[in-house]
């Protein structure tokens, strides 16, 4: 399917071939009719990728100060790879599009339907797009597929007017009168407002009186007391800000024409460096308008479709969507006299000359037209596979964790990157170019069942971590899967099922115990016959309810995360886990999540026993990982994987450490293992009594029992 990106470092508008995204569940899959350049919003996106590096870090001060941040916590020439791989990457474009359901996996859509759509990453400037329910409404008959393209900006111009919670016959000034603000004037009128367009360029002047304009002005301080006196002294009852500027010049004017006690709603981006006192004197009521309305970047209600109930909430951002597109239906908008371009989507190079000004031409609504035979091909090959490598990897997941750690190992591998699999399109292709892939697709099954490839890596979320296990193994296929191995017990015994009847192998990303630091421990106490006390404390760190991690089906941090230094013990004792006690905090912070702070009591088979101290409230200066480890009145303490310090006999030393923690380490010795048709470098048994370990520790907060483990 083609689909229109920018080239992140050139800057460069292209339309290229991408493999045809997966329907979400809950959702459908449309194939676009037509999509909306937003011109204000594209065109500051746009603009910025064509800047040098010196000119994007001046308007971009936050990606400095994290860049830097990346700089102090993973070192120099791992935030250049970082920041190499974001400067080769596409950036999708648009989020406001129309078309026909071709696929549908949600009751609301069926096959056929004639639906609007929106979402930034979503509706996308894309033959095919993948969108979740509650970001995708019904057309009636009469409204055609081009106007239905409007429905997103519409529905931002919808909540920008909700915001001003405006009454009859009431006067509204809109400063900006671009596609946002056209519509908004026409919201306005039909609500029965008395509308003033204010803007810096008059030639949209004639537009705006035509939608319902009482005056119009230059959008400027000159301009006060002609408003003054069309409100009879008054000043306006609301302003609405549909500009896009970096200037704080609208707001202070939103100010000076706002009456006592009125309304400034911001809608557009604008500067917001602002002087108090206007507003301390007139008590103004200052509103920022969210998007589309409530359920914008709320994973709930946009990823999960999981509805407001409307009698608590009365508009939300698919209500609005649906509002909007009864308007044109029943005439009471007119989207259609806003199109003043149409294009052809294999030239919407064209089409973004007019917005950055490269072609000098007025315009105002842009429509990006797309063929009705799209091509549905799952996945886009790029290049032939190397058959000389005789460890051929297929790629499932590939974020910034996999391209930064797992990529670089294997690369030092020698093995052949046949195939890549990411749930965006996109993400895909980057993922594939940078990385030297032969083909890319959004569907992880076509990975496994490509039979150029022989070796999976799994690295997406969680919760289908055993979905493809299973799949590979059932496939034949040796499997390296980012932890966890399965985030239940039903999924861990498909898994046990599947290992033996299967010849492949499984590999769990348990990386610590491949790190040196704990390489040193493990030798220190080498020759030990006495049981082992250890304690692990981890600074793991707040991530918050709306990452998703932290969402009910991803399993949780314990057996996300707390898997690893499970693993560690296991290492260092050569032991299995055998009973298991846990507690958490008991904070009633609605934001903190009580089992991301937790103590976990672990008795192991040969008699040792461990404590792991996870906490995600605490400072982030500390260090994230620190481990004692006493047996036979010696000591060792691993200090996050800088040092490690030795004790016995009276006598100490510190060995200092390379600050990894093992992922390469992991990594070679995985694919040399299979090279060579050796087990893993983890026992298949350690695997399954680790995941069973976080299972009971999970058990065990839920009960407030030791749960014994079988």
């Amino acid at each position: 399917m083609l689909q229109i990106v920018q080239h992140q470092k050139s800057g460069e508008i292209l339309t290229e071939n991408f493999p045809v995204p997966q329907c979400p569940n809950n959702g459908i899959l449309v194939r676009t009719a037509y999509s909306l350049i937003s011109a204000g919003t594209e065109k500051t996106s746009v603009t910025n990728a064509k800047s040098s590096l010196l000119q994007r870090a001046r308007k971009q001060p936050d990606d400095v100060k994290l860049v830097l941040q990346f700089i102090k916590k993973e070192g120099l020439m791992s935030t250049l790879r970082r920041v190499t791989g974001k400067l080769n990457s596409f950036k999708q474009l648009g989020y406001s599009a129309s078309g026909v359901v071709i696929e549908s996996r949600c009751s609301e859509f069926k096959v056929g339907d004639r639906v609007a759509c929106g979402g930034a990453g979503i509706a996308n400037h894309s033959e095919i797009i993948a969108v979740p329910k509650n970001l995708v409404v019904k057309l009636n008959d009469n409204v055609g597929l081009d106007e239905a393209a409007y429905t997103t900006v519409g529905s931002i111009a919808m909540q920008g007017v909700r915001q001003g919670d405006l009454r009859l016959g009431e006067t509204v000034a809109v400063i900006g009168l671009g596609l946002i603000g056209q519509i908004t004037v026409q919201l306005l009128r039909a609500s029965g407002c008395r509308v003033i367009g204010l803007d810096v360029n008059p030639s949209l002047f004639p537009k705006a009186i035509e939608y319902g304009c009482s005056h119009t002005f230059k959008s400027d301080f000159s301009s006060k007391e002609s408003i003054k006196a069309f409100t009879n002294g008054i000043g306006c009852d609301a302003v609405l800000i549909t500009a896009g500027t970096s200037s704080n010049q609208p707001v202070e004017l939103a100010m000076e024409i706002c009456r006592k006690r009125g309304k400034v709603v911001v809608v557009g981006a604008v500067g917001m460096n602002i002087p108090r006192n206007p507003f301390y004197q007139k008590e103004i009521d200052f509103k920022i308008s969210c998007s589309y309305g409530p359920g914008r970047y709320d994973p709930d209600y946009e990823e999960k479709g999981i509805d407001y109930p409307a009698a608590f909430v009365r508009w939300t951002e698919n209500r609005n969507m649906q509002a909007f597109v009864d308007l044109i239906s029943s005439k009471r908008i007119d989207v259609k006299s806003l199109t003043t371009h149409t294009f052809e989507a294999k030239n919407a190079a064209d089409a973004y000359n007019l917005v950055t000004g490269k072609v000098k031409e007025e315009y105002l609504g842009i429509l990006l037209k797309y063929a009705e035979n799209s091509d549905l091909e799952k996945s886009v090959k790029l290049k032939s596979i190397d058959s000389a490598k005789n460890v051929k990897i297929g790629f499932i997941g590939l974020g910034s964790f996999a391209q930064n750690y797992l990529i670089p190992a294997l690369k030092k591998s020698d093995v052949a990157f046949s195939g890549v699999a990411t749930t965006n399109s996109v993400n895909a292709k980057t993922a594939a170019n940078q990385n030297g892939f032969s083909f890319c697709t959004t569907d992880g099954s076509e990975i496994i069942k490509n039979n150029d490839v022989n070796t999976i890596f799994i690295a997406t979320r969680h919760d289908s971590h055993a979905k493809f296990v299973l799949e590979s193994l059932n496939s034949g296929k040796n499997v390296f899967v980012e932890k966890p191995l399965a985030i239940n017990q039903i999924e861990l015994d498909e898994i046990i099922e599947a290992y033996n009847k299967s010849n492949a192998q499984v590999m769990v990303g348990f990386n610590r115990r491949f790190s040196k630091s704990f390489g040193i421990i493990a030798d220190f106490f080498k020759n030990r016959s006495d049981t082992m006390t250890i304690i692990y404390r981890v600074n793991a760190g707040f991530i918050p309810k709306t990452h998703w991690v932290q969402f009910k089906e991803q399993g949780g941090r314990i057996i996300g995360e707390v898997c690893h230094f499970i693993d560690t013990m296991v290492f260092l004792t050569k032991a299995k886990p055998v009973r298991i006690y846990a507690e958490c905090t008991s904070s009633t912070n609605n934001d903190v999540i009580n089992e991301d702070n937790v103590s976990i009591n672990i008795k192991f088979s040969d008699g040792s026993i461990g404590t792991i101290l996870y906490f995600a409230n605490g400072d982030s200066s500390v260090a994230k990982e620190y481990c004692e480890v006493y047996c036979e009145r010696s000591t060792a303490i691993m200090n996050n994987f800088e040092s490690v310090s030795l004790f016995k006999a009276g006598k100490s030393k510190i060995v200092k450490s390379d600050g990894k923690k093992g992922i390469e380490e992991e990594v070679l010795q995985t694919i040399s293992s299979i090279k060579k048709g050796k087990n893993m470098p983890i026992e298949f048994d350690e695997l399954i009594a680790v995941t069973k370990a976080t299972f009971a520790a999970v058990d065990s907060l839920k009960s407030g029992n030791i749960v014994q483990i079988r």
